[in-house]
C-alpha cells in the first residue's frame, strides 16, 4: 500500500474528528434521551425564522404560561366538583384564610380578590343567596357590614381546597421536594417586583 498523500490525510484526520464529535454529542448507551417539548419546537422554529432576535425569554415564560392552562383546568376541575366557580372560591377561601371568626369587610374582600366594589357587592349578595356566607352588622363602624363564612361554606371550601391540593400534586408529580423548594424561590424572584408594585 502506498503512503497517503497529504490531501489524503487531510481527508482522513476530517472524517476521524466528525466521527468523534459525533459520538460525543450522542447518548450515551442505555441513557435516557434529554426531555424535548413543545417549547423546544417553538423556539427551534424562532430561531430558524429570527436569528436576529434572542428568544431566551421564551424558554421560561412560554413554559409558565403553558402551565398555568393546565393549573387553570385543575382549578376549575377541583371547584366544579363542589359545584363552586372560580370567583366563589376566592371569596370564600379568602375569608377561610382570615380565621375564626371567618369574616372580612367588602373592602378586605375587595383588596384580596381585586376586584371592583359593584362586582363584590354582587358576589356577596350571590354566595349569600346561595348559604354560604352572610351579612352582620360591623361592631366597630355604626354604617358597615362583616361578610361571615358559614359553616355550609366552610365546609365547602375546605373540601375544595383538598381536591384543589390533590390535583396541583399531580401537576408537579415530575419533581422532587427539593426541585419544587428552588422552582418556588426562583419564582418568587420573579414575582416580588410585582408584588411590591400593586401595593
Amino acid at each position: 500500500m502506498g503512503r497517503l498523500t497529504d490531501e489524503e490525510q487531510a481527508d482522513s484526520a476530517a472524517a476521524a474528528s466528525a466521527t468523534a464529535a459525533d459520538g460525543a454529542a450522542a447518548p450515551a448507551a442505555g441513557s435516557a434521551a434529554p426531555l424535548r417539548d413543545e417549547v423546544d419546537d417553538l423556539i427551534a422554529a424562532w430561531r430558524q425564522q429570527r436569528p436576529d432576535l434572542d428568544v431566551a425569554p421564551l424558554q421560561v415564560l412560554s413554559r409558565v404560561s403553558r402551565l398555568a392552562r393546565h393549573l387553570d383546568i385543575a382549578r376549575r376541575g377541583a371547584f366544579a366538583a363542589h359545584d363552586l366557580e372560580s370567583w366563589e372560591f376566592d371569596v370564600l377561601s379568602a375569608l377561610r384564610r382570615a380565621g375564626p371568626p371567618f369574616q372580612l369587610t367588602p373592602g378586605a374582600l375587595l383588596r384580596a380578590t381585586l376586584v371592583t366594589s359593584g362586582t363584590m357587592t354582587n358576589r356577596i349578595d350571590r354566595l349569600a343567596s346561595a348559604d354560604l356566607v352572610y351579612r352582620e352588622p360591623d361592631p366597630s363602624d355604626r354604617r358597615g357590614v362583616l361578610v361571615t363564612l358559614s359553616e355550609r361554606g366552610r365546609s365547602v371550601v375546605d373540601a375544595a381546597l383538598t381536591d384543589l391540593l390533590d390535583r396541583e400534586r399531580a401537576l408537579l408529580a415530575a419533581l422532587s421536594d427539593d426541585q419544587r423548594s428552588v422552582l418556588a424561590d426562583l419564582l418568587r424572584t420573579l414575582l416580588v417586583p410585582f408584588d411590591a408594585a400593586d401595593q
